[in-house]
């Protein structure tokens, strides 16, 4: 069972998830993450339409305000707002993909590959920001197959084994040798 501060999470369904604070950002930001034919706006308001309409209709100023603000935050790379998601780099599609997200103000974050197809730059980015929200309260679940990635921005790594966890590992026991040593069984 899942609890999000205190409260279990008893329905699998998307839209419950989202409700109680919790979000994907999915390994294939192309098929799973982004509309690519969908303005950069649209895609970052997409999660948010509850809070920027009225009446069945998109606030198209308060959608622009919202996508300004995560170009801003987020070091989104795009002089236009108006511009198809598809038409970015790899690392801004997945800024655009973080910005949605952190639009519902969420209390779990779930990174499947986070930087993955990304470049070094944006790569920095990505981890600035994880580090931002952790230190601000929000949990992350980070999944991953680059180690590096995994011992340098991880405070704990659950180790999985024929699809269960052979151990957890604290920040100061995380090293290659101890990850491998329980993934191998």
């Amino acid at each position: 069972m899942v609890t999000v501060s205190g409260k279990p999470i008893l329905t699998g369904s998307v839209p419950e998830a989202i409700k109680a604070g919790i979000c994907l950002v999915p390994e294939d930001r192309k098929s799973e993450g982004l509309f690519l034919d969908f303005e950069i706006s649209q895609n970052i308001a997409m999660p948010s339409l509850s809070t920027l309409s009225r009446h069945g209709f998109v606030d198209r100023r308060a959608e622009r305000e919202l996508a300004i603000s995560a170009r801003e935050k987020l070091a989104i790379k795009a002089t236009r707002l108006d511009r198809p998601a598809g038409e970015l780099s790899g690392g801004n599609q997945q800024k655009i993909v973080l910005a949605k997200w952190l639009a519902t103000r969420p209390k779990v974050i779930i990174l499947d590959e986070p930087t993955r197809g990304i470049d070094v730059g944006a790569k920095a980015e990505v981890y600035r920001l994880m580090r931002e929200l952790a230190a601000g309260g929000t949990a992350l679940l980070m999944i991953s197959s680059d180690m590096e990635e995994v011992i340098g921005v991880s405070s704990r790594v659950a180790v999985m084994c024929r699809g269960r966890i052979a151990g957890m590992l604290e920040h100061e026991e995380l090293s290659e040798e101890n990850i491998l040593r329980l993934a191998v069984g």
